[in-house]
């Protein structure tokens, strides 16, 4: 039986739930990017950066090219970039609203001065 479409969904968010995924993927939009170069990039181990590739690769998410002794990854579509730029409009539409509510909130809080007049 066929898993429902709003459990492979899920799976597929798990696999984009790590920052060092993101990261890779946000750096592959602009096009392929050597391994060497990721690292420089990403501060993490180059063990902890293959297993990440691994993962994205097993996906579908990224392809690797060889060329020479450099492995270049990039994104298998570019739906993917398309996707991490809506992240970023929800995301900046979410913090806005959660600033204009902080905003809100300081003012509530702030001392009230009043005038006696005399």
């Amino acid at each position: 039986m066929q898993a429902p479409l709003y459990q492979v969904k899920a799976e597929f968010f798990r696999m984009l739930g790590h920052p060092v995924r993101i990261r890779v993927l946000e750096l592959l939009q602009h096009g392929p990017v050597s391994v060497r170069d990721l690292l420089a990039d990403i501060d993490v181990e180059p063990s902890n950066l293959s297993q990440q590739l691994a993962v994205l690769r097993r996906s579908g998410i990224v392809v690797s090219m060889r060329e020479g002794s450099t492995v270049r990854y990039a994104l298998a579509g570019g739906d993917v970039a398309e996707l991490l730029r809506a992240a970023r409009r929800i995301l900046t539409e979410l913090l806005a609203g959660q600033h204009q509510i902080l905003t809100e909130l300081q003012q509530a809080d702030a001392p009230t001065t009043t005038l006696h007049s005399g």
